[in-house]
């Protein structure tokens, strides 16, 4: 059963990013036709891979730095300072047989983390000091078995690349309809117009749908793998009802990285097409469940 859901949720993940980047190609080709017309939209496909070629290598060497920034996170470099999540981290990273992740405090009062990292070998974890004291210890240790399968899922490295494609759809669309109400259109098919336009106005919305939808399904598969590596479903079942029915205010979490969290941070009522995480509920049952 586990091993199954894992498969099926891999093989979703690569289905949402071969969407993605799908998606991306077909909106670089409607500005293309409706700047030069629609005989030339292989143009259109062909520059906006060459901006994806640099621009998402670009976003992942520098993914870490600028995440922990964004949230305020302070590196623990001495062993001293949190020996018991130093430990923690390490114990895992060796039983999931990867490198030692760089480990992090965020101070925030609410009860969070995250994962972060271009491949295993650069990853770090972050915790918020929240989880920390209001967490027992096992669960402590689900949610940092969670973020590592994380890590061993090349996760992290996916949401980045969805970050940046949600980035490239967003400049995309800003340029293209800036051309596209400026543009003598007299010799354009109507109909292309039409919809070039229509494409422009909703692709931010598409593109943030299906980010949704991939950082939704990571979860789930991190989930799995966590509690499979920490021996302990139910705790991390306890840990996700224990944060997310947690009050305390959000002092340091940034907006821009809060599907990256373990648990949505800002416990938005989103609509399931826009929200960031998969509803608790599920995620506790199908733990229960293992």
């Amino acid at each position: 059963m586990l091993f199954e859901q894992i498969a099926a949720n891999k093989r979703k993940t690569t289905l949402y990013i071969l969407g993605f980047i799908l998606f991306v190609l077909v909106l670089g080709s409607v500005i293309s036709g409706a700047v030069a017309g629609y005989s030339n939209w292989m143009y259109g496909a062909i520059l906006t891979a060459i901006i994806m070629a640099f621009y998402i290598p670009i976003t992942l060497l520098n993914s870490t730095n600028i995440v922990m920034k964004l949230n305020h996170a302070q590196e623990i470099k001495d062993t001293q300072v949190q020996p018991f999540l130093w430990y923690t981290v390490e114990n895992l990273a060796m039983a999931a047989r990867l490198p030692m992740p760089r480990v992090y405090i965020i101070n925030d009062p609410s009860p969070n983390a995250f994962a972060t990292g271009s491949k295993p070998e650069k990853a770090a974890i972050a915790v918020t000091a929240g989880l920390l004291q209001k967490l027992e210890r096992e669960e402590i240790e689900a949610v940092v078995a969670h973020e590592i399968a994380h890590i061993q899922n090349y996760d992290v490295r996916l949401t980045t690349i969805s970050l940046a494609l949600v980035s490239i759809v967003a400049f995309l669309s800003d340029i293209g309809l800036r051309i596209f109400f400026v543009k003598d259109s007299k010799n354009s098919n109507p109909v292309f117009l039409i919809i070039a336009l229509i494409l422009l106005i909703c692709a931010p919305v598409i593109a943030v749908a299906i980010q949704m939808g991939l950082s939704r399904n990571r979860e789930y598969l991190a989930d799995a793998a966590g509690a499979e590596l920490c021996r302990n479903p139910q705790a991390l079942a306890s840990a996700l009802r224990k944060i997310t029915t947690d009050n305390d205010p959000i002092e340091e979490i940034s907006k821009a990285s809060a599907s990256m969290y373990f648990c949505d941070p800002f416990k938005r009522a989103y609509s399931k097409t826009f929200s960031t995480h998969p509803p608790a509920q599920k995620r506790i049952q199908r733990l229960m469940n293992m």
